[in-house]
């Protein structure tokens, strides 16, 4: 018996309620897949639910936003002092590229801001809390743990962003993110490990 396979890529159907979706399914391969038949469109489907984190108002992502605020105003905090503070002729360079880090941070807290104030909230004035030590080596732990959790973040934003067909917040974020991926290795290879996984 032939069966279908199944095409990459998600596709909505207006049939479904709005936090569902289904693959649509090729009628022209071999592979035993298990399926649904889905019989208004007289193909074979699989149906598979939107994530509930995914799936927020713009208030709540508003203060989702004003949280990930909050995280740059650390991020400035955390690499303008470090950048200043770190002693050792091993991390002359680094402590450079943390006031490059400082600088980029900065410009991700303006482009949040702007977006918080075009979804008609306040963008938010307090920072999260900002470790501090005298060794280098824990003040770049610090940075990396944030840039992971900052990343991690962001993913999950622009899920939620694009899910409100607020593509433009989406193509923001998708700037914003590939510029802490750069600080995440940065930060790897000045500590000598490789870059940690980011769970979703």
């Amino acid at each position: 018996m032939i069966l279908p396979k199944l095409l990459w890529g998600v596709h909505p159907i207006g049939a479904f309620r709005e936090d569902i979706y289904v693959q649509v399914i090729s009628l022209h391969c071999h592979d035993h897949e298990v399926v649904e038949k889905f019989g208004i469109f007289g193909a074979l489907t699989k149906k598979e639910t939107m994530s509930k984190d995914t799936r927020v108002n713009r208030k709540q992502l508003v203060k989702l936003l004003n949280e990930d605020l909050s995280r740059e105003f650390q991020a400035i905090i955390a690499y303008v002092v470090y950048s200043q503070t770190m002693k050792g002729a091993a991390f002359n360079h680094i402590a450079g590229e943390l006031e490059l880090h400082a600088a980029e941070e900065l410009s991700h807290a303006l482009l949040i801001a702007k977006q918080i104030d075009y979804l008609n909230g306040t963008p938010t004035t307090t920072p999260k809390e900002v470790k501090m030590s005298d060794k280098a080596e824990d003040m770049l732990r610090f940075d990396l743990d944030n840039e992971r959790e900052t990343i991690r973040n962001y993913r999950q934003r622009i899920k939620q962003a694009d899910a409100l067909s607020e593509f433009a917040l989406g193509e923001v974020l998708r700037k914003i993110i590939a510029q802490e991926q750069d600080h995440l290795v940065d930060l790897a290879d000045a500590l000598g490990v490789d870059a940690p996984k980011i769970e979703d």
